[in-house]
């Protein structure tokens, strides 16, 4: 089954039981800008989820600007929004599914059936015409508190990482934009550039008109990129461990399962001073 979903598909299925939509929208230069937009409009019923506050940790130091919660918090907060170990959680953000892939990602890591992303995001809602809900959103009926563990493997952080990159059984692709991977510019973290050895697949390209490539081109794409490297050996990263998520998410589009993420990335390499730097292409 394909992880994402079209705006109309979801609003047939708006109702199913079992089934919840959770607002992932979120300005990294305007934190707060997601829970406000939430409560002007969004799809019906559609929970919300920040990500500095419910996808992170940011009392965890060492671990880049967005670490990943324990497992536990996690799960407690996910049964804060009604949602328990069978739900089918469907992510959405404001359009090109960079924030909504980081939850995707997560509901799939601890044991969620087969999450998925709205494609498109809450713009080609709008631009379907497909209903809203407006005003002060009603709070969520919790469930019982649960409890899962991440999937074994599923993600690295900087220690793990660094023997297998020096080992080179890894092959470790960076979703940010060329130029910061270059080290161009770098308009957020302290120190531009790289970690050595990394390619780079800006996340945008996963994307046409704002939807994801056919699955078929998204192959084809990533094939170029592997040069023959196995999906499994396959590593993301970004600045923080999100956009990562959606190059994640674009090979699992295009048949390339079980590829990992790097959950610290850019943010969590530099933390450390004594890790090497790489600059240009």
């Amino acid at each position: 089954m394909r992880p994402i979903i079209d705006p109309q598909a979801l609003a047939a299925r708006l109702d199913e039981p079992g089934l919840v939509v959770v607002d992932c929208r979120h300005d990294l230069a305007d934190p707060e800008a997601g829970a406000r937009l939430h409560a002007e409009a969004r799809i019906p019923g559609a929970r919300f989820a920040h990500l500095d506050r419910d996808l992170s940790d940011l009392g965890r130091r060492g671990h880049g600007r967005h670490p990943l919660p324990s497992a536990e918090r996690f799960c407690a907060f996910l049964a804060s929004l009604g949602i328990g170990p069978q739900t089918r959680v469907v992510a959405y953000d404001a359009d090109a599914g960079q924030y909504a892939a980081r939850l995707w990602w997560m509901c799939r890591a601890i044991g969620l059936p087969e999450p998925l992303l709205l494609d498109g995001g809450f713009a080609a809602w709008v631009e379907a015409g497909l209903p809203l809900e407006r005003g002060t959103p009603k709070t969520p009926i919790p469930v019982a508190t649960w409890r899962s563990e991440y999937a074994e493997g599923g993600h690295l952080e900087s220690d793990a990482l660094m023997p297998l990159l020096a080992e080179g059984r890894i092959l470790l692709l960076d979703a940010r934009a060329r130029e910061r991977f270059r080290g161009d510019i770098e308009p957020i973290d302290l120190v531009p550039g790289h970690v050595p050895g990394a390619r780079n697949r800006p996340f945008t390209e996963n994307l046409q008109g704002g939807r994801f490539k056919a699955p078929e081109q998204l192959a084809a794409e990533f094939a170029k990129l592997l040069e023959g490297a196995p999906p499994d050996s396959v590593v993301h990263m970004c600045g923080s461990g999100v956009t990562a998520c959606h190059n994640l998410l674009a090979m699992e589009i295009a048949g390339l399962p079980g590829s990992r993420l790097y959950v610290d990335s850019w943010s969590g390499w530099i933390s450390d001073p004594l890790r090497p730097v790489a600059c240009g292409e």
